[in-house]
């Protein structure tokens, strides 16, 4: 049974950093991909960043390019989400999920009905 269990929400002032971790039990990475999606209150759950595992290479929506950065940590079976210079439309709960079919070639994308795994979310809330 695959598990996904993040930790590091919190709140923050504008401005300020936040790192979210995404520990992955039942699965070990393997050409697949790991995202990271956040829905705020009143709105559609949207995509935020996804890597793919094979290579790390990573892809972002337009609105956290240069702030977040997605890393994984393959010894620890670990996804990562470094979240910097936040904003208050930033403030959403935060989910990590996971698309374990494997693949030769990068075609991870940030959308969510591709993912078969998800945690349990973790809040982030920042204020301006």
């Amino acid at each position: 049974q695959v598990q996904l269990v993040e930790l590091g929400g919190g709140s923050v002032q504008a401005g300020g950093s936040l790192r979210l971790s995404c520990a992955v039990y039942g699965y070990t990475f393997r050409r697949g991909c790991m995202g990271w999606f956040r829905q705020a209150p009143g709105k559609e759950r949207e995509g935020v960043a996804v890597i793919y595992t094979g290579d790390g290479s990573t892809s972002y929506v337009d609105s956290v390019k240069g702030r977040f950065t997605i890393s994984q940590d393959n010894s620890k079976n670990t996804v990562y989400l470094q979240m910097n210079s936040l904003k208050p439309e930033d403030t959403a709960t935060y989910y990590c999920a996971a698309e374990t079919a494997a693949r030769l070639i990068n075609n991870c994308a940030v959308v969510a009905g591709r993912f078969n795994y998800w945690g349990q979310g973790t809040q982030v809330t920042v204020s301006s």
